[in-house]
């Protein structure tokens, strides 16, 4: 099945009646949610996991770091082609074989009996996530269209994406603690068939009122190998050298490919990504939030996590657990910002203030040292880091997805996930890089001795705290200067109301 735009003139006073989703909208809001937080939680679920995996299944440290890897390689670089798909084939269809599917490779990836089973499972994870994700965020889009209670709906979703990865920790660790690495994996298959039976009976399936509109064979290509070749460039630089050809002829390729497909996608009839869906300035403004955003928080769970357990001395479920208040400010911020604030004064004022708070949390952080506790060093920042990522999360997600046409909803949606995807995996090189030659220098010309290497691991993760600091800064700056003033326009009675058929 296929779904394109009609205008439909709504009665006044009647300006959801053209919505087919707008009775269940609250319930298919809990659907899309499990979803979401099933998608967020694998990010994160599997890395507390990862030394029992390696354990059970014997395999070398090299292939450890590819359990985390294949996810994201097919993950980020399949998102566009993903939700493309959604917006040809109908964002039901791809929300349930995405759900059906992800559950299928869970179970496969449990049950694996080699580190090649499991690697396999992974990546198709990644596969089944890239059409689950834009497909559960358009639906979203397309489901809540009043200002307010599109507000409060972004703020769920928002909480979710931001505390997600926290609470993954907390599960990862509950799991593997107390029942099987295996676990990690199998959790899967709970929220996915419990996701799918909403879905299967809540959700209207679309009909087509036309024909159906060809796949961007060129731009699928070029974009899959692009964001392919960049994600993989930046996985490779956690342990290579950034001189290393594995590293920076990737990086090249992949941006080399990506100026290939942006050009393409200006001369195609049917483009996989429309530059319309780009090239508007609030837009653009929360698709860069996004991004950087993603960059930050990753300096927040990897290095704070070393932090809490080598120094602190924390088990997994005590990680987990210290990482909850984070959460708890970042759903209340969220929630607040994008139910009660938006609507109200618009993003600009929420989206710069939000990286600026969080940037004076990391700021905080960073100043830790061997002396410090938890209560005296972590637990102040996480609050502020948690309010400052949900002021801003939330409003940048709805404002990113505001507007596009019914008919690139998915595709829209995909461009967001890719950059949190990219954003991440940035991250993940740039600060692990920035950390690793902090300690490199710190120890540099001294008497190597145990309280020395503890020193020096705690310089390096409070070097990424402040570059993630200062990254947030750039973010506050540059989405203050282009977001638009004024709240978000409602359709006004009467208006043509897109429909989904």
């Amino acid at each position: 099945m296929t779904q394109s735009s009609v205008a439909v003139a709504a009665p006044p006073g009647d300006v959801h009646s053209a919505n087919p989703h707008h009775a269940r909208r609250w319930l298919i809001l809990a659907v899309i949610g499990i979803a979401q937080l099933m998608v967020v939680l694998d990010a994160t679920v599997v890395n507390i996991a990862l030394p029992s995996a390696q354990h059970a299944l014997g395999f070398s440290d090299d292939a450890r770091q590819w359990v985390v890897t294949a996810y994201a390689l097919a993950f980020g670089s399949l998102l566009l082609l993903g939700g493309r798909l959604a917006d040809l084939f109908g964002r039901k269809n791809a929300l349930l074989v995405g759900l059906a599917g992800f559950a299928a490779v869970s179970a496969l990836g449990g049950a694996a009996s080699s580190i090649e089973l499991l690697l396999v499972a992974r990546a198709a994870q990644g596969v089944f996530g890239a059409l689950l994700a834009p497909a559960a965020l358009s639906l979203l889009t397309t489901t809540f269209t009043d200002p307010k209670e599109r507000g409060r709906a972004f703020g769920v979703y928002g909480a979710i994406g931001g505390g997600g990865a926290a609470v993954g920790l907390l599960l990862g660790g509950v799991l593997t603690q107390y029942l099987d690495w295996r676990w990690c994996m199998f959790v899967n298959i709970i929220f996915a068939v419990v996701a799918f039976i909403g879905g299967l009976l809540l959700l209207r399936g679309q009909k087509a009122d036309g024909p159906r509109p060809k796949l961007d064979l060129p731009g699928t290509i070029t974009a899959t190998a692009g964001l392919f070749a960049v994600v993989y460039g930046f996985s490779n630089a956690e342990h290579d050298s950034w001189s290393s050809v594995s590293v920076w002829g990737f990086l090249v390729a992949g941006v080399a490919l990506l100026a290939v497909f942006t050009w393409l996608q200006t001369r195609v009839a049917h483009p996989l990504l429309p530059l319309r869906v780009l090239l508007d300035r609030d837009r653009g403004a929360s698709y860069i939030a996004m991004f950087l955003l993603a960059i930050g928080m990753f300096a927040i769970f990897l290095f704070l996590t070393f932090y809490v357990q080598l120094n602190l001395r924390f088990t997994p479920i005590q990680s987990g657990v210290g990482f909850l208040p984070m959460v708890a400010a970042l759903m209340i911020a969220a929630t607040t910002a994008t139910s009660v604030l938006l609507p109200r004064i618009g993003a600009k004022p929420l989206v710069p203030t939000g990286m600026v708070i969080a940037a004076l949390g990391l700021f905080w952080l960073s100043a830790i040292d061997l002396q410090s506790t938890y209560a005296n060093g972590v637990l102040g920042p996480l609050i502020v880091m948690g309010l400052g990522i949900g002021l801003s999360m939330a409003p940048a997600m709805s404002v990113a997805t505001f507007g596009v046409d019914p008919r690139d909803a998915g595709v829209g949606s995909a461009a967001v996930n890719t950059m949190q995807q990219v954003g991440g995996s940035i991250g993940t090189a740039l600060l692990s890089t920035l950390a690793s030659n902090a300690a490199t220098s710190f120890i540099a010309g001294k008497q190597p001795t145990q309280q020395l290497a503890a020193e020096a691991a705690v310089h390096s993760y409070t070097t990424a705290f402040t570059w993630a600091a200062v990254i947030f800064l750039a973010g506050g700056v540059i989405t203050g200067l282009m977001l638009r003033p004024g709240k978000p326009a409602a359709a006004p009675e009467g208006a043509p109301a897109a429909v989904h058929m």
